[in-house]
């Protein structure tokens, strides 16, 4: 009865998105699509690499103004990871029907949006836990209506403040960004949804993100990503209907579904901003001529505004640099004056340590016939004690061969069992493990069914192992921009960080990073060197195999 519950809901979902036309909706008298550009100041921090953690805190905004948080921020390699938690929450929905969750964004200076992950809720609390490749950010949690969604909302709770503690580089950011009014999200098919506990929240955002894709329209732009994400939660919904349903894999789908929906709508609004800037183009062609003259006269100031910008910039690295550089200074005398201090104390204690041994030499010496039997025992007691300690560094020897042992054999034994699911290799790093591009859809990151089938066997084996630590690095060969094979690098890395996430490895034992073309391992001009190039490599390190993400 559940499934046929369950496959009803889907089937109304297809009939909402054939019958939701811009004529039949309120919402769409004026466009189908409504872009508007928000603007909000918060405070950006440039956080230095390699530094110790900074704390910085959250305040609430005008919507939610009892709310506040604090987090560490540190950047360590060329990741940046955020660690918090914020407080005095209210429930998402509180904001209107189309709201599920809430979302931490990382705001750049040049004010584009970065989604950093979902908060998960307990209670009025949250904890945030998240990474970027982003060195300089604000950051503002919105509530929105799911997980995977690539803009931020307007519906912004908390931001960033800067506290005393706070440390880098900081400056103040007229953040704009587009996003969808408000007023839109709440037409008459966003009544609040019934949450049931029993349902993990993660399908409710599935269902979500289907009934607002189908709202905007963009089944009918990407019909071939809508179709993928109505069966993956099809899917989800079969398995939440089942007598004995599997949460995890019901979370597993529904995530799935979320992410195929939002690439679909991402799709689908920019195949209709094309559609209408087609139609624009068409309209405008009788005032080109004047529009390209202002055009010009637009970029030049542009142009003559970003010298400025370049310049004021360029005084202020200067200016910073003059300021480390006396900082530097600074330190370097008073680390020179505590260790003048440390070798003038050294050099006391060393007196009277001589002192001291010549004292206790004499009066050694006045009793030294009376102790001599004392001396004999005392020295059988040594010689007992050295072979003592011969046979304790002995059993530390073989403790540690041992242990060497046991190492070797795990690393040989997991080097088999990944090798039967993947190919892997061994190196000063770790295991190796490579994912081909088949894997991937051809200049995409969407993992494909094959791939998620085999990281699943691979995620059973490394769970059996809590010490072992993963880095997924993305690869690709040389055909096209550097910044754009580097980007793709870092989504395909990614994008199998976040599904060995779903499959329950740990956030402390994942990291991901794109590497672009810069580490190829064959020749890139030709095919099958190409083809060898455009990979995902998984280091799989630890101290159970003796070797660390590093080495």
């Amino acid at each position: 009865m559940k499934r046929m519950m369950a496959t009803a809901y889907v089937l109304s979902l297809l009939t909402v998105a054939a019958t939701m036309t811009p004529a039949a909706h309120p919402a769409f008298q004026q466009s189908t699509v409504v872009n508007i550009r928000i603007a909000r100041t918060i405070k950006s921090v440039t956080y230095r690499p390699n530094s110790d953690p900074s704390p910085i805190g959250f305040q609430g905004t005008a919507l939610l103004p009892r709310a506040a948080g604090k987090a560490y921020v540190q950047n360590k390699r060329g990741i940046t990871y955020i660690d918090g938690e914020v407080s005095k929450l209210q429930p998402a929905s509180t904001y209107g029907g189309p709201y599920l969750t809430y979302v931490l964004w990382a705001i750049t200076p040049e004010g584009n949006a970065s989604n950093l992950g979902e908060l998960i809720v307990s209670g009025e609390s949250a904890k945030i836990k998240a990474s970027t490749n982003l060195q300089s950010f604000g950051l503002i949690i919105t509530a929105e209506p799911y997980f995977a969604i690539g803009i931020p909302s307007e519906i912004v709770v908390l931001e960033n403040v800067i506290i005393p503690e706070t440390r880098g580089k900081i400056e103040a950011v007229d953040a704009k960004y587009e996003l969808l009014e408000r007023g839109r999200y709440e037409a008459g098919i966003f009544e609040p949804m019934s949450i049931d506990p029993k349902v993990p929240l993660e399908l409710y955002q599935a269902r979500n993100a289907a009934r607002l894709g189908q709202w905007l329209g963009v089944d009918k732009y990407a019909t071939e990503s809508w179709a993928k994400g109505l069966i993956e939660l099809k899917n989800a919904e079969g398995f939440q209907s089942r007598k004995e349903n599997n949460r995890k894999s019901v979370q597993m789908m529904a995530r799935d579904a979320t992410q195929i929906f939002e690439d679909a709508r991402v799709i689908g609004l920019k195949r209709q901003e094309e559609e209408r800037l087609t139609n624009e183009r068409r309209a405008a062609q009788e005032r080109q001529a004047r529009a390209r003259a202002e055009a010009e006269a637009e970029a030049q100031r542009r142009k003559e505004e970003e010298e400025a910008r370049k310049r004021a910039e360029l005084e202020r690295e200067i200016e910073s640099a003059r300021r480390e550089r006396a900082e530097a200074e600074k330190m370097k005398a008073e680390l020179a004056a505590a260790q003048e201090a440390q070798r003038r104390a050294e050099a006391e204690a060393a007196r009277a340590k001589a002192v001291a041994e010549q004292e206790t030499a004499r009066l050694a010496a006045e009793e030294a016939r009376r102790r001599a039997d004392d001396a004999r025992k005392r020295e059988e007691e040594a010689r007992k004690r050295e072979e003592e300690a011969r046979q304790r560094a002995d059993q530390a020897r073989l403790a540690a061969e041992q242990a060497a042992r046991e190492k070797a054999e795990l690393r040989a034994r997991l080097l088999q069992q990944f090798n039967a699911v993947l190919e892997t290799r061994d190196s000063e790093r770790g295991l190796v493990v490579n994912m081909g591009d088949v894997l991937f859809d051809t200049g995409r990151y969407t993992l494909r069914q094959i791939a998620r089938e085999k990281l699943a066997r691979l995620s059973g084996i490394v769970l059996n192992y809590p010490g072992l630590k993963l880095q997924a690095e993305g690869h690709t060969d040389n055909v096209g921009g550097e910044a754009f094979n580097l980007k793709l690098s870092e989504q395909r890395a990614n994008a199998v960080r976040e599904y060995l996430l779903s499959q329950g490895i740990p956030a402390d034992n994942l990291t991901s990073a794109g590497k672009g073309f810069s580490m190829p391992v064959a020749d890139n001009k030709t095919a099958a060197g190409r083809q060898q190039n455009r990979r995902v490599e998984l280091i799989v390190s630890g101290e159970v195999i003796g070797t660390k993400i590093g080495n």
